[in-house]
């Protein structure tokens, strides 16, 4: 087995576009660094114009406090689903915003490979608004093509277990193929089978801002 390459952020932001995503592409690897450092997690889109996900603010809220995030450390933003290629300035200024705020060490965003059209817009105004920071790209499995992990962070048997209890808490989504628990634990195992560990949660390289070190001993 080889050995690690070890990372740190003393913030960390997960974004997604709809309440879910954040969960399905990051939700074993928030639960394994989220006693570690300061995350915040945003949503841009709370989904509340469709009445057949009225549950799902707090299905969202839930989830996330699985996964030992608390509510305050969550924002949901009120972009309307599947029209974000129409708010491309908004949502830039919006995250600009975080930017400006939270001042994140690493971002993770929905991978290039995301066809949905707000997914893929969420990523290109992000790597506009984060130029001087680290991004990563996370799958959510229902709509990307051609995804392949090329930054692999080992989680544990209980990281999994979260992820898999976090996404339990979508009642709204129960019926979906995409929250079969086996679907989310083969794919952590995959992913750990990739880089010769039990588990792994998986991300492509978007942006790595990095300086190279050897401290003399």
């Amino acid at each position: 087995m080889g050995q690690d390459m070890y990372f740190f952020g003393r913030r960390v932001c997960f974004i997604g576009a709809h309440p879910d995503d954040i969960e399905l592409g990051c939700g074993a690897l928030i639960a394994h660094i989220v006693r570690q450092t300061d995350i915040l997690c945003v949503t841009l889109s709370d989904n509340q114009k469709n009445p057949e996900l009225k549950n799902l603010v707090e299905e969202h809220y839930r989830s996330m406090a699985v996964l030992g995030v608390p509510k305050d450390r969550v924002i949901l933003g009120q972009f309307e689903t599947r029209r974000f290629p129409h708010f491309r300035q908004e949502i830039l200024e919006y995250l600009i915003h975080i930017n400006r705020t939270f001042q994140p060490d690493l971002v993770f965003v929905h991978t290039k490979a995301d066809i949905h059209q707000d997914h893929a817009t969420v990523t290109e105004e992000a790597l506009r608004a984060f130029r001087g920071t680290t991004v990563l790209g996370f799958d959510v499995i229902r709509s990307s093509y051609g995804f392949f992990p090329s930054f692999l962070v080992e989680v544990t048997e209980e990281d999994v277990e979260k992820k898999i209890a976090a996404l339990a808490e979508y009642k709204t989504y129960q019926n979906r193929y995409y929250f079969d628990p086996k679907i989310t634990r083969a794919t952590l195992i995959r992913n750990g089978a990739i880089c010769e560990r039990p588990y792994a949660e998986g991300f492509d390289i978007l942006r790595i801002v990095g300086a190279f070190s050897c401290v003399n001993k």
